[in-house]
């Protein structure tokens, strides 16, 4: 485990005493940027499965996938596809309710927009909550007005600040997510992202590389050529400059992620997940990058 940052298995052991594995689960929903109220073709780097393409529908299921990786009987329910919280109250509640409850579910994490945080829905969060932890995952991806823009997040920075607001007075501090990688984007622009994010209140931070997949819009504009992917060393500098711009009691989710290999375009470098954590690791450990350190 590396030592330079508070990664989410270090707090899941501080906090329970144990790993404990995510069930990636679907909840059966869309969103609004595919249903039509915002558009009809989703953010310009999702897949058809809305970042949700290892979830299934069964928590047994979901079980029996991860079972050779994990021998524990202890959980974490993610509800990853697509906006999680893109549904009226009542079937939110037919949804969350039963999985909350089960004996082997420590915690409930629900992927969602920050436009998808209505009065009842934040009732009904408050409500689990109270049962049992809920992480609330919000995609927010940079604070850059034409990123933004271009990617179609759909929503102004205004909404993601008021999101956050309704959530910590439940007593809810969110992981929010955030892309390394964006076309024209520089460190300068990760920096003030995850600067934003930790200024806000959120608890974690989920940090993404950007993966071209072939069935997006993305894919499209990179064959164009009009971007470029980043390059690994490109990436390490990236991670190199975030984390001592992060408080030491953030806890990191993530510093990379997975495409699924049978779509994913670029960068190719990123399927040897082990490689990426091995060199990330011997890179902060030259460079001496610590989390928090420049605060």
């Amino acid at each position: 485990m590396l030592p330079y940052y508070y990664s989410v298995s270090e707090y899941l052991k501080d906090t329970y005493g144990k790993k404990l594995y995510k069930l990636s689960l679907s909840g059966n929903m869309t969103c609004p940027n595919r249903d039509g109220k915002l558009g009809t073709t989703g953010c310009i780097f999702c897949s058809g499965h809305g970042s949700g393409d290892f979830a299934v529908k069964d928590i047994d299921k979901a079980k029996t996938l991860i079972s050779n990786k994990y021998s524990g009987s202890e959980y974490i329910a993610y509800f990853q596809s697509f906006t999680n919280t893109y549904a009226d109250a009542g079937y939110l509640r037919e949804l969350f309710m039963p999985v909350i409850l089960r004996d082997d579910i420590r915690i409930l994490s629900i992927a969602t927009r920050p436009d998808c945080l209505g009065d009842d829905v934040l009732k009904l969060l408050d409500e689990l909550n109270r049962i049992k932890p809920v992480w609330i995952e919000l995609g927010l991806q940079t604070i850059n007005n034409s990123t933004a823009d271009y990617i179609r997040r759909g929503y102004p920075l205004s909404v993601y600040d008021e999101a956050v607001s309704n959530l910590l007075s439940i007593g809810i501090a969110p992981v929010v997510h955030m892309i390394i990688g964006l076309p024209h984007e520089t460190i300068s622009d990760y920096i003030a992202t995850a600067r934003y994010i930790s200024d806000s209140g959120a608890s974690g931070i989920k940090i993404s590389l950007l993966h071209i997949l072939k069935d997006t819009d993305l894919y499209n504009d990179y064959c164009k050529g009009l971007f470029k992917a980043l390059t690994m060393d490109e990436y390490l500098a990236a991670i190199g400059a975030i984390l001592p711009v992060l408080p030491k009691s953030m806890v990191i989710h993530r510093l990379t992620g997975d495409g699924p290999k049978n779509i994913l375009a670029a960068p190719l470098w990123t399927a040897d997940k082990k490689r990426v954590l091995n060199t990330l690791s011997h890179y902060l450990k030259e460079n001496m990058i610590y989390q928090g350190n420049d605060l």
